[in-house]
């Protein structure tokens, strides 16, 4: 049985290069309507964590939460995916820094840009700021990562980095990890505390 998963993939292939007509079919028969266009895996679990706090399966509304691999195939995704393609609505996040990538993408793309949520540097930074860094050093131990953390603190090239700048780039120094704090750190927000960029993206769907 087709799934959303089956859907992602055939897009992925078909971005790589691959046959258009596996995504063509596979968004007919699971009524895709809408798909969110994130970076990366970290950002797709942290959505999606979202998404499940508030009750809500995004598969059976015809969404997809499709991570692209890296902001500078945005275009190509927007092209496969948007009025060019497969006709989707099309949303997502982006950093600030890769702004001008989205923008350009977007624009070849005949899409909307005010439909993409920018984060003030990625979506780590907006949880770690929305939790504060006590909590998430708490969330850190919590999950069993306190020896490693403070391993990684000890390195002199964190020495002149901010608290908040040392447990971002802590979350990226070992494969899985961005995206197993993009669940944890989702989950452990009040309701209250939700960063802006997220609010935004969910409510849009």
């Amino acid at each position: 049985m087709a799934d959303m998963e089956s859907f992602r993939e055939a897009v992925t292939a078909w971005a790589a290069g691959g046959p258009e007509e596996p995504a063509r079919e596979l968004a007919g028969r699971l009524s895709v309507r809408t798909a969110v266009l994130l970076e990366g895996l970290s950002d797709a679990a942290a959505v999606s964590a979202l998404a499940a706090l508030h009750g809500r399966n995004l598969a059976d509304e015809g969404v997809c939460v499709l991570p692209m691999g890296g902001a500078m195939n945005i275009g190509r995704f927007a092209r496969l995916l948007g009025p060019p393609g497969l006709g989707l609505r099309l949303t997502g996040l982006c950093d600030e820094g890769e702004r001008g990538y989205y923008a350009r993408g977007l624009e070849r793309a005949g899409t909307a840009q005010h439909a993409f949520f920018v984060c003030a540097a990625d979506l780590e930074d907006e949880l770690i700021r929305a939790l504060g860094v006590t909590r998430v050093e708490e969330l850190v131990r919590a999950e069993g990562d306190q020896r490693a953390l403070r391993t990684f603190l000890h390195q002199p090239a964190q020495r002149d980095r901010t608290d908040q700048q040392r447990l971002r780039r802590f979350f990226g120094t070992k494969k899985g990890r961005k995206i197993h704090y993009g669940r944890v750190l989702v989950e452990a927000l009040d309701p209250d505390d939700v960063p802006a960029p997220l609010v935004g993206l969910l409510s849009s769907l």
